[in-house]
């Protein structure tokens, strides 16, 4: 039953001491996802109160089935984003319509994700990269801040996830800028910002939902031009039927295999970040898919959408002291109770405040101190990075991630094909040291040898890289080469390709009266030579345990028997 529910690895053995954290942290959680799943609801261009239900039954589901006891789950400004981006071509924001597309995309991510779980696929989001997950992140953040400054300013523009449209559009009504909106929204900035200086856990995004409320409240004759959000229905959510049109889930399927891994990258990214210090961690990515899609799952069908995991609310979690998941619990419960009794106190909030408690919480997504670091460390991954935020910002939130995705198996790919390859040389006054010459010029090398090793795997992508490095090497040693050594410390593995490649090498360079030799086999390179046959074209008695053996074979600096006394360990294939 444990492998079913990870609740119970740490439900019955709950102590009374992690109450008081647990409560604590889950009131804080509560309190803070309150305006952040309004504001969040309404960038997925949703009515204010989807961000609420899905801070609820989702949340829930994830404490069951999570094996992360620290993870704040809920709605989230990427998640959002993407959801507006890519629904908004198939209907108007803020329909029924919308809406019901946007709960069947809820479901179709939770079964994608489920599906991915259950049979264990989790390392398909490998192919996510963190250049491109920095770029996609930093990109997506960036839409989202430039989005919200219509509601900061006050000003009445259209809807677009591409950066210079974002711009070209705020830059025609500039003139139209509220002033009185404008003051409000600048004024809760520097509020939150204020009071996460004197202390990180003071809850500035509520205390700037209640000083607006009370504003408009009392004022809002005098400030009748600042838009409030008025109506948030309240009761609990509805139970909805979905009509699954074939055709339309075609249509959604890119979204939601967009928000599917990416719903779960963050989930588990800040998952592990979280338990970085634990040491009797129990967390499970594959378990972690089916938790998140189960979330999705029973969610939609209570007014919920795509959920994950929030890092900023989690590192709050963690900061107020939770003990275990039971403060996600806590949270619900006050998510419930806003839900039941609470919702016509929003109806005063200005949609102002909300845009600066977004911007304010994604400024953070925009990863520079990631960017400087890849600049400064690897210029390709600077590359993959600037190439996804490029794409992201400029053509769409699906398209960036779909890039991203390709230029991340491409780089894959590209690396494998040309990997590293050093010609060693013999360490000056050592018995058995062989080193690159490349890298140390004072290596001794034998006019009669080239001794090389190949840094990867030999398969179909590099055996013409291989061939052709190889057979560069030999026109440089000139007509003195007798032997050729291959270290085969590295090459981990090998395909049929390889091994054809192998076979032409020695057909070609043994018809010369040049030797191979092969040096430092694993296990799995001898299953396959065994396996090909090719080890009868090498030759066991060409085989050795390392480099100064095969080069004293070819010496006769040994005599046969104390060369071949580790034949076993040469030949054997298990």
């Amino acid at each position: 039953m444990n492998k079913i529910f990870p609740i119970l690895d740490w439900l019955p053995n709950y102590k009374a001491s992690f109450l008081r954290g647990d409560i604590f942290a889950g009131l804080t959680i509560g309190i803070i996802l309150i305006p952040q799943g309004i504001a969040y609801s309404i960038i997925a261009g949703l009515p204010p109160i989807y961000g609420l239900y899905t801070a609820l039954i989702p949340q829930l589901i994830y404490t069951i089935f999570g094996t992360s006891r620290q993870l704040s789950t809920g709605p989230t400004a990427l998640d959002s984003l993407i959801i507006a981006s890519g629904v908004s071509t198939l209907a108007v924001v803020g329909t029924d319509n919308y809406i019901t597309i946007v709960l069947l995309l809820t479901i179709m991510v939770g079964v994608l994700q489920f599906l991915v779980g259950i049979f264990r696929l989790g390392f398909i989001v490998n192919f996510l990269s963190r250049p491109v997950l920095t770029g996609f992140v930093s990109a997506a953040a960036i839409i989202i801040a430039f989005s919200q400054l219509k509601d900061l300013l006050g000003l009445d523009v259209s809807r677009s996830n591409q950066i210079h449209t974002i711009i070209l559009n705020l830059f025609e009504k500039i003139t139209e800028i509220n002033l009185n909106t404008i003051l409000i929204g600048l004024g809760s900035i520097l509020v939150i910002y204020g009071l996460k200086k004197i202390h990180k856990k003071l809850p500035g995004q509520l205390l700037v939902v209640i000083i607006g409320i009370l504003v408009m409240k009392w004022f809002g004759n005098y400030l009748s031009d600042v838009e409030i959000v008025k109506d948030i229905p309240k009761g609990l959510p509805p139970f909805l039927i979905h009509h699954f049109d074939v055709s339309l889930m075609q249509k959604l399927l890119p979204i939601a295999l967009t928000l599917a891994f990416t719903g779960f990258l963050q989930g588990i990214s800040i998952a592990k970040t979280l338990d970085e210090d634990v040491i009797d961690s129990n967390l499970k990515p594959n378990k972690e898919l089916i938790a998140l899609g189960l979330g999705n799952m029973v969610g939609s069908f209570f007014g919920a959408y795509t959920f994950t995991g929030s890092f900023s609310r989690s590192a709050i979690n963690k900061e107020a002291g939770a003990n275990t998941a039971m403060s996600n619990v806590v949270a619900a419960l006050f998510i419930l109770i806003t839900i039941l009794f609470l919702t016509p106190v929003f109806y005063y909030l200005p949609k102002t405040v909300l845009a600066a408690i977004i911007i304010t919480a994604i400024l953070g997504m925009i990863k520079v101190k990631d960017m400087r670091f890849l600049w400064k460390t690897d210029k390709k991954d600077f590359i993959m990075m600037l190439v996804t935020l490029i794409i992201t910002l400029t053509v769409g939130i699906k398209e960036g991630i779909m890039v991203g995705v390709m230029v991340s198996i491409f780089a894959v790919i590209f690396e494998t094909s040309r990997p590293h390859m050093a010609v060693l040389g013999k360490v000056p006054n050592t018995a058995h040291f062989y080193r690159n010459k490349g890298r140390f010029n004072d290596v001794e090398i034998d006019k009669e040898f080239l001794i090389v090793r190949f840094d990867s795997q030999l398969y179909f992508a590099n055996t013409n890289y291989f061939k052709e490095k190889l057979d560069e090497l030999v026109y440089e040693k000139g007509e003195d080469l007798r032997l050729i050594i291959i270290d085969a410390e590295v090459i981990s593995n090998i395909d049929s390709s390889g091994v054809f490649a192998l076979n032409e090498l020695l057909k070609k360079y043994n018809s010369r009266g040049i030797k191979i030799y092969f040096t430092n086999i694993k296990g799995p390179l001898r299953d396959a030579f065994a396996k090909s046959g090719l080890i009868n074209q090498i030759g066991v008695e060409n085989c050795f345990m390392s480099i100064q053996e095969a080069v004293n074979n070819y010496l006769n600096k040994d005599n046969l028997d104390q060369e071949r006394k580790y034949t076993q360990y040469l030949d054997q294939v298990n």
